[in-house]
């Protein structure tokens, strides 16, 4: 653009956007985000580029971020102007032809169908979207996305965006109210007034710790500086875990904006997207987002015609976990090793290069343009007491229906898992749910009624974090799992406090013997004691929650512990060591398949004869039982 935009430009980029996301013409999105892109997006993408062009049919085609039900990806939305929006699930391009087909008959495909939207709110501004026409649905055979307990359990706030706009399309992202928070926040309230909203909101820091947003923003801008910062922490090192990824990659601008926001209630004259290096199409969408929002006049100097100035730029860090850390965070920004320092002062304080710091994480600055546009009253309304609004969880693992979900805060673990998630995968059952990262703790089935709230998960002994949620089911070995853990904070403790370096290294030394069958239960009081101390003596979050994992798995799984050790056996049979693999001879077909699949040639057998296992030679991989059409090896 040529000139920086103004308040009236905003209205005018707002309705253009609205043009664009309801045209005249056939629209069709594409989610190209890692997840889709990951399983052939870009070539559905292309496939339909080309069928379009040649059959002459005028359309708009954009790429889309992710919409969150992952496990379904590629996924493609259709919507005929006048009719229900149609999303398509498993899409390929052999299935091109057919939905080219039915959107120059104007009908609509049912091949692939996942669910239909006839109408939905602007969560911005409240006001109700419909678009079928006379609201009327001529989609029937198609479920209604409100019918699908996926979507059915959702309240989506900060995925508001995703998978509807170009993620890099400024205009697109005002059609859906974009820049009227911080449009309002810079031209018709002062920073005092700004910081009240977000107080009454109740937002909590959506990074893990569930710090009052509100709070570190009022210490910010109290706190004497020349200059002061904000930080976007996007360092999203925890196994399983991909929000922050899924909301650069999909809606960069509701960031961003919401940094605009941070940035003048705190004071703050430059912000900072601290983000891994291992997310090259999250970096790559944000740096061009910054670019577009800084040509409009977004950042730089006199924003929207008022004295506020503001600049943004993007860091990439090198991938080390405790830079999600606060003060490590702001080491590795300074060239110096990503380390921890002990607290006071406090980043707010004496932060990047000595001056007072505000970081929040990826998902607290997306929510702050709601709270600024609804009102912080409506916006504590969702959720229960204490823990306000709404919180994006990745629900991964042994579930049925992978991928990212918001639900407001309050809902029980069950819902989450059985209802949204589907329950467990191919006919098992759930076991338990690892909530928080790999310093959260494992919940166990029977307590999964539990509300999801900052306390109740840390009275099971687990914590929210950042949004993990792992599922395992009864083929998992708990032990097992605490020893995976532990092996991940061993190698990404920066060692400088002797509780973690040395009490993560011992205490995963005494899972692994565990496993392998050679501990005592003299060992597991010493285990114990370890992660006692652990928490009570480390000098950052890592090592103060490095322990849930162990201690929870003893509190809810001491049985599978003393098998271990009592009887030398592991009852989900997974642990090498403790199993031993045989074929039952009634069942065996003599198929051939163990014989192909073993990688240690223990398995013999003549063609349509009972096969065998040489016990000396196996290593208990379990090629052999994944490959068996009848179920004939046994583990035991």
């Amino acid at each position: 653009m040529s000139k920086p935009l103004t308040p009236l430009d905003i209205q005018r980029l707002q309705r253009r956007g609205q043009e664009l996301l309801l045209p005249r013409v056939p629209r069709i999105t594409v989610g190209c985000a890692t997840c889709g892109c990951a399983r052939g997006a870009e070539e559905v993408f292309r496939a339909l580029q080309r069928h379009l062009s040649a059959r002459g049919i005028p359309a708009q085609l954009d790429r889309v971020g992710c919409s969150g039900w992952c496990s379904k990806e590629p996924l493609v939305t259709v919507h005929l102007p006048g009719m229900p929006k149609i999303t398509y699930g498993d899409f390929t391009p052999q299935d091109v032809p057919d939905l080219i087909g039915s959107i120059a008959a104007k009908t609509i495909s049912l091949h692939k169908a996942l669910y239909r939207l006839d109408a939905e709110e602007n969560i911005m501004n409240g006001t109700p979207l419909t678009y079928t026409h006379k609201g009327r649905s001529t989609a029937r055979e198609v479920p209604s996305a409100s019918a699908l307990p996926y979507f059915k359990h959702q309240k989506r706030l900060v995925l508001r965006n995703c998978g509807i706009i170009d993620p890099l399309s400024l205009e697109q992202y005002c059609g859906r109210g974009g820049l009227s928070a911080v449009c309002a926040a810079l031209t018709r309230m002062e920073p005092e007034q700004v910081i009240d909203e977000i107080s009454r909101g109740g937002l909590r820091g959506r990074g893990g710790a569930g710090f009052p947003t509100a709070t570190k923003w009022s210490a910010a801008r109290a706190a004497p500086g020349k200059k002061k910062y904000i930080i976007c922490n996007a360092d999203e090192g925890d196994p399983g875990a991909y929000m922050d990824r899924n909301i650069l990659e999909s809606d960069p601008f509701s960031v961003l904006e919401g940094m605009l926001i941070a940035g003048y209630a705190i004071g703050a004259q430059e912000g900072i997207v601290y983000v891994r290096r291992e997310y090259p199409h999250a970096v790559a969408t944000i740096s061009r987002a910054i670019r577009i929002m800084r040509r409009a006049g977004l950042f730089g100097r006199n924003i929207l015609e008022t004295s506020f100035n503001f600049a943004v730029r993007v860091v990439q860090g090198a991938g080390a976990f405790v830079c999600g850390e606060e003060t490590a965070l702001i080491a590795s920004l300074e060239g110096r090793q990503g380390e921890p320092r002990p607290r006071p002062p406090y980043p707010v304080e004496h932060g990047l290069h000595g001056m007072p710091t505000c970081i929040n994480n990826v998902e607290t600055l997306a929510t702050v343009p709601v709270i600024i546009a609804r009102g912080g009253k409506w916006f504590s309304r969702i959720g229960t007491r204490g823990n306000s609004g709404t919180k994006v969880f990745s629900l991964v693992g042994a579930v049925k229906h992978v991928g990212l979900i918001e639900v407001p805060l309050g809902v029980s673990l069950k819902n989450i898992v059985q209802n949204i998630g589907g329950g467990a995968a191919d006919g098992t059952r759930v076991k338990a749910v690892q909530t928080g990262g790999p310093s959260g703790g494992c919940i166990p089935v029977r307590r999964m009624d539990v509300p999801v709230t900052y306390e109740d998960l840390a009275a099971l002994g687990s914590i929210m974090g950042s949004g993990g949620m792992i599922v395992v089911d009864e083929k998992t070995c708990m032990v097992d799992l605490a020893k995976f853990f532990m092996a991940f904070l061993k190698d990404e403790s920066c060692g400088k406090c002797l509780p973690c370096r040395e009490g993560i290294a011992a205490a995963y030394t005494i899972l692994d013997a565990i496993t392998r069958g050679t501990a005592t239960m003299a060992d597991l009081d010493r285990l114990r004691m370890i992660c006692e101390a652990l928490e009570a003596a480390s000098l950052c979050g890592l090592g103060r929650t490095a322990a849930n994992p162990v201690l929870t798995t003893l509190r809810y799984f001491k049985f599978e512990y003393g098998a271990h050790i009592n009887r030398r056996s592991c009852p989900a049979g997974v642990c090498a060591a403790l199993i031993r693999l045989s074929i039952d001879a009634r069942a065996c077909i003599g198929c051939g398949a163990c014989v192909k699949a073993c990688p240690a040639g223990a398995v013999s057998g003549l063609p349509k004869k009972v096969h065998r296992i040489n016990q000396k030679a196996c290593i208990a991989c379990k090629a052999c039982s994944a490959v068996c059409p009848v179920g004939a090896v046994i583990i035991s």
